[in-house]
């Protein structure tokens, strides 16, 4: 029986020589596309077109950067004394002048001496292209990306090739098929292969690919199987077979619309959720209605913004026509430090909108408790007077926040497109939701918010400082809108008047939740922004979609006037 180091070390020894050999394998086809392309260039006119069309056989990655210098007329011939003539490309040198690298073999051009011969681009004549030419290293450039090593590539450059519904492309797709390891590229090529077939004479061969785009939900077919089911001149097991398919596809494309519209909704409600968290902790414990808790809200944004300037190149502001530059890091918008701005920005627009409200509180609201019209007023003032400050520092148009690398992009799920972003925000609406929840239940902090929103009077005789727990309170909320304002920087705008469009469907969030309810607040948000979407999308009208979410909660408070979970308070006022 063989010893288990003695198998150990066979398995080991066996992988290397599979490597090496996948290794030379990948070596000798870059050799040879290099080789047939040298011989393309080389080549009469008339026979070019047919020898890059025939490359798109053994497809390798070095050809595109080759096809793309040709077609830039930056393909050279070099005639060497021995008379042999030799292709290549200019790379990047120092000076005047550039070195020549061989496209036959991918080394530098040398001369007799060994040397490298550095030319100058300006006196070279370039190798001359032309529209068939032209057409052939464009459709084989198609071609090339069926090995490129991205499956979003693949898939894209198969799906491109299923819809020119080319015969030709048969072959090179049944090829592909055989060595293709990713299972979505795979189902792309089967696809690929189906809308080809669905221009084929032969009947069973289109009610075969049918079959297929039915049983894969495609898409990117509908348009074509549409035409198939109203064309009178197929035979009726055709039409019928695509009839069937429509139907499938157009199923598919509703539980789609309805998942993505469901993910839109959910990501508006999250920051509707963050926004309005905040304010149903300070309404539900102050009684004080804040309207400028949007402003806030932007103070958060705009936080967000001058945090991506400064890790960048800095910024220039003009408030009052006094001209600041603030200076940036300099960081490159692709390192690092740089696309990871985002995170540094989440605390300083937290503390920076929790600056603000407490400056509003100490300055403004702590003198009109127990009077909410003259709050609602006095607050009502402030945001427009915030609003004017905005515009004063930072312009009038919207700041252009730009979302980092890891924030870009999607993924999909049964089709229904998820963006990074939306996910994201998501994520830190539930984590703050949960911290705010463990705050408010298993913290000393929180047990003084919680006896003051009970009774004010009885918390204050118990020797609880109340007008510091309004004022951290009224921070505490303030910092979850600067937390709100960063996550919308991320998936909308922000602009000065980017408050006035959040702070109706906030106070909507916690008057229909319950005032001070966290769990209301969550179930109110999430509901709100999903059916707000939802109508949206169903009546393709916004305006009209936000009248009839409107006209919802008048009907649903005249049903419940405390909202879906009323707090329930032990003071007299109660």
């Amino acid at each position: 029986m063989m010893r288990p180091y003695v198998q150990r070390s066979l398995l080991f020894l066996a992988a290397v020589a599979m490597t090496f050999a996948s290794l030379v394998h990948a070596d000798e086809s870059e050799t040879a596309a290099r080789q047939s392309a040298a011989r393309a260039i080389l080549a009469p006119e008339s026979e070019q077109a047919t020898i890059v069309q025939d490359m798109a056989a053994n497809p390798s990655p070095v050809l595109g950067p080759i096809f793309e210098a040709w077609q830039r007329s930056q393909v050279y011939i070099y005639e060497a004394p021995d008379g042999a003539r030799i292709p290549f490309l200019l790379m990047p040198a120092d000076g005047s002048a550039a070195k020549a690298m061989r496209i036959d073999n991918g080394e530098p051009l040398v001369g007799p001496d060994g040397a490298p011969i550095t030319v100058d681009e300006t006196v070279m004549k370039p190798v001359e292209t032309f529209a068939k030419l032209r057409r052939a290293m464009r459709s084989t450039m198609d071609l090339l990306a069926l090995a490129d090593p991205a499956p979003a590539t693949r898939q894209s450059a198969i799906l491109k090739l299923g819809m020119k519904q080319s015969p030709e492309a048969l072959p090179i797709l049944n090829a592909r098929l055989a060595k293709e390891q990713d299972k979505a590229v795979k189902n792309g090529i089967l696809d690929s292969i189906a809308l080809i077939n669905l221009a084929s004479p032969d009947p069973q061969l289109q009610i075969d690919a049918l079959n297929q785009l039915k049983k894969s939900n495609s898409i990117p077919s509908r348009e074509l199987v549409a035409k198939m089911a109203a064309d009178e001149s197929l035979s009726p097991k055709v039409r019928a077979a695509a009839v069937s398919t429509l139907k499938a596809i157009d199923n598919h494309l509703f539980w789609v619309d309805f998942f993505g519209t469901m993910f839109r909704g959910v990501s508006l409600g999250s920051v509707l959720l963050v926004v309005a968290l905040g304010l149903a902790i300070t309404f539900g414990l102050m009684g004080v209605i804040n309207m400028a808790h949007g402003e806030i809200m932007v103070v958060g944004g705009y936080a967000t913004y001058l945090v991506q300037c400064i890790f960048g190149s800095g910024v220039a502001l003009a408030p009052f026509g006094i001209s600041v530059n603030l200076p940036g890091f300099g960081f490159d918008p692709n390192s690092g430090i740089y696309q990871s701005y985002f995170l540094f920005a989440l605390p300083v627009a937290f503390l920076s909108a929790a600056a603000v409200g407490v400056l509003l509180e100490r300055g403004v609201i702590q003198f009109l408790y127990r009077r909410p019209l003259e709050s609602l007023l006095a607050t009502w003032g402030v945001s427009l007077v915030m609003q004017q400050l905005f515009r004063l520092i930072f312009g009038p148009a919207n700041a252009p926040v730009y979302s980092p690398a890891w924030l870009l992009g999607s993924f999909s799920v049964g089709d229904v497109i998820m963006n990074y972003n939306r996910v994201f925000v998501i994520i830190f609406a539930v984590a703050i939701v949960v911290g705010t929840s463990l705050l408010l239940a298993k913290t000393p902090v929180g047990l003084l918010i919680r006896a003051v929103m009970q009774d004010r009077t009885t918390a204050a005789c118990m020797g609880v400082r109340t007008r510091k727990v309004n004022t951290l309170t009224f921070a505490f909320g303030s910092g979850l809108a600067g937390l709100a304002g960063a996550f919308l920087s991320q998936i909308g705008n922000i602009g000065p008047s980017t408050g006035q469009t959040y702070i109706v469907d906030s106070f909507m969030v916690v008057v229909v939740g319950g005032i001070g309810n966290l769990i209301g607040t969550v179930i109110s948000a999430l509901g709100i922004g999903t059916v707000d979407q939802i109508l949206q999308t169903s009546l393709r009208n916004p305006v009209i979609g936000k009248v009839l979410v409107l006209v919802g909660i008048i009907l649903f408070l005249q049903w419940k006037p405390s909202g879906l979970f009323a707090t329930k308070g032990r003071g007299l006022e109660n």
